[in-house]
């Protein structure tokens, strides 16, 4: 089986003090799955951060940073607490199994391993953990036009600020309005908004296609670019490639006073996240970029203005 389709099956992160135990597990999962390991709880942590594993089979006593607090750790991290968790241990007493439930696992598995009983335990929860995924991104996807919806764009807002604190890298966000697109509905009827506004959040998406970018539907016309570990150069960078690729659309708007076509203003911030900052700090980013989208509007539409914030 190639890397990709181990991929597609599921990435798996085995946390264990004993390389014996991962070797084992390995053996069991590895040709199915791609699999990822860490002898310790720190590790273990920084690993789940930078691939966001499918299920994570923990080891209950470990030295230093036991399970207990891994799985703490995991889920009060925002991006980590859905990550399916389940313990593997020697301990197997019925009061060992009920603290690793409630400490938030999905299942228990005793040492030594039955063959069988991993394979089939991994499988099941793989499998609900992409129901749980699938459904997920139902409740976190505009229905009209595809791209993600104002609720997913809160929770990624609150992730990747907390990231970008970590990393002391900048963070920059883009708000975008149709020009007088209540003139072209009036022009051209609501099928044609819909279709219009369609075709402007596909273009947009090509604009910021990093995998830590997100363009969301922000409310009727209005859209949001969320640009990760972007300063003022590359949020520019994109904010230009955004007016020239819905120019590129062509969509006839004969009711604009601004083109013969649809055209979008936006308002570009961009902030340092300070480690100590908190939710009403992001929010003033959005604040900030929404008052630089009315500067944009005032100055003639068809254009981007930009704020820096001060961390």
């Amino acid at each position: 089986m190639s890397w990709t389709d181990q991929a597609h099956n599921g990435r798996l992160l085995i946390v264990d003090d004993a390389m014996e135990n991962i070797q084992i597990l390995n053996h069991v999962l590895g040709e199915e799955h791609e699999v990822l390991f860490a002898m310790n709880g720190e590790k273990a942590l920084e690993l789940a951060r930078q691939h966001r594993p499918d299920l994570i089979l923990l080891d209950a006593v470990m030295p230093g940073m036991d399970g207990y607090e891994v799985c703490a750790a995991l889920h009060a991290a925002t991006e980590l607490r859905d990550i399916p968790i389940i313990f593997v241990t020697a301990l197997t007493t019925p009061e060992d199994e009920t603290r690793a439930l409630e400490a938030g696992a999905v299942d228990f598995i005793t040492k030594p391993f039955n063959v069988a009983v991993v394979r089939a335990r991994v499988r099941t929860h793989l499998t609900l953990k992409r129901q749980s995924d699938a459904l997920r991104e139902l409740t976190l996807t505009d229905a009209l036009t595809g791209v993600a919806n104002r609720r997913c764009f809160n929770d990624a807002m609150e992730n990747e600020w907390r990231r970008c604190a970590r990393g002391h890298s900048q963070l920059s966000v883009i708000m975008i309005d149709i020009d007088h697109f209540k003139l072209y509905n009036d022009a051209y009827g609501h099928q044609a908004g819909d279709a219009c506004l369609k075709q402007v959040a596909h273009a947009m998406l090509q604009c910021a296609g990093r995998p830590p970018d997100l363009v969301a539907r922000y409310g009727g016309e209005e859209f949001v670019v969320l640009l990760p570990q972007v300063g003022a150069e590359g949020a520019e960078t994109v904010a230009q490639r955004i007016l020239e690729s819905v120019a590129e659309l062509a969509i006839p708007h004969r009711m604009s006073p601004v083109s013969d076509y649809v055209s979008v203003s936006l308002g570009v911030a961009i902030i340092m996240p300070g480690e100590t900052s908190d939710a009403g700090d992001a929010a003033l980013l959005v604040c900030s970029a929404d008052q630089a989208l009315y500067r944009a509007k005032e100055s003639g539409r068809n254009r981007y203005s930009i704020a820096r914030l001060a961390p």
